[in-house]
């Protein structure tokens, strides 16, 4: 007998709660809060535990030596599909603040990160950051936001300053600190955007089309000018169509866009159809490179931080669509 998909949908919500109240069960043998405890007294140093890689560039960036920052997901993993497992769920029960994207970003921990702030715990959502007007929206679902916020920098500048007073309230006495490194950070992404806005100038304007795997740069191309279209929608879970391939082939072809681009948490088999369609029917698009958009890049590559990977992007996409990324500067590797 088949199973309705809303009895599907709670037995998978009960598990996991489940889950979550047994390892707290655990912690407390160990002589760890409970989950309905209120959150332990905050420690000279604070442990913040973070969902993804940007969120934890962004924590250290304004935080500094005031925090212990640890990421639940690390280079090359999808938010979108990452699972909870036993050891994320100790972290975030250890944690002084717990600090995750929301705006659907990360759908399947979603469920355990709402447990854990109905129970009292500190949860910080840094879509909350953000005023409402300044989300993408999904045209045929206005109540879906696109939460890919990193990839405007202008956005994550915004951000930046809020967290900056969120941490000043949460530790007042580093509160000076904290006001200054998110004014810094957000001075540095003001400065990446006036870059890319000269270097996105030399690309030939019919050329301004960026197309990849999935939709998590229509951020990027609304900060810097350049129309984007994606084989899938905001999350990687949603599925691409025959018809999708077909639409974005036709326009490569008819607007003889010379690259396309991969991105490094999703599998290329997609893109290359794409391009396999577009040689069948005469076009010369090619691979543009691989762009970073829902993880950061490899440790010491240069493009991991979210200013490193924004300006990798700008560079890939840049170069692939036949401008000149010479003004853009490097950023060292660390």
């Amino acid at each position: 007998m088949q199973v309705p998909i809303d009895c599907l949908r709670r037995r998978v919500l009960r598990a996991i709660g489940g889950l979550v109240l047994l390892i707290a069960a655990g912690e407390t043998t160990a002589g760890a809060a409970t989950l309905d405890a209120p959150p332990p007294e905050l420690a000279t140093k604070v442990r913040v535990v973070v969902t993804t890689g940007m969120a934890a560039d962004l924590l250290r960036q304004v935080g500094g030596d005031r925090l212990e920052v640890i990421a639940l997901m690390g280079e090359g993993v999808d938010p979108h599909l990452h699972r909870p497992g036993r050891s994320d769920l100790r972290r975030m029960l250890r944690a002084d603040l717990v600090i995750a994207h929301g705006l659907g970003l990360e759908a399947r921990l979603a469920p355990v990160l709402r447990r854990l702030e109905e129970s009292g715990r500190r949860v910080w959502w840094l879509g909350d950051l953000v005023p409402s007007e300044s989300l993408r929206r999904d045209p045929a679902a206005p109540e879906v936001a696109d939460p890919h916020l990193w990839m405007d920098p202008l956005l994550w500048a915004t951000t930046a300053r809020g967290l900056g007073d969120r941490l000043a309230g949460l530790d007042p006495a580093g509160a000076d600190e904290f006001r200054g490194r998110a004014e810094t950070t957000a001075r540095g992404l003001e400065a990446l955007h006036a870059e890319g806005l000269a270097a996105v100038a030399t690309i030939p304007m019919p050329q301004r089309l960026v197309v990849t795997a999935h939709d998590a740069f229509g951020y990027f191309g609304r900060s810097f000018g350049l129309e984007v279209m994606a084989l899938q929608g905001l999350s990687t879970a949603s599925e691409a169509g025959i018809a999708d391939l077909e639409r974005l082939v036709e326009v490569l072809v008819e607007r003889r866009v010379p690259a396309v681009f991969l991105e490094s948490t999703i599998s290329p088999r997609a893109v290359e159809a794409m391009l396999a369609g577009v040689r069948a029917r005469g076009g010369s698009a090619s691979l543009g490179g691989t762009l970073h958009a829902d993880a950061l890049g490899p440790a010491g590559r240069g493009a991991d931080t979210v200013l490193g990977m924004i300006r990798h992007d700008l560079r890939v996409v840049v170069e692939g669509l036949g401008g000149d990324a010479a003004i853009l500067e490097a950023e060292a590797p660390r």
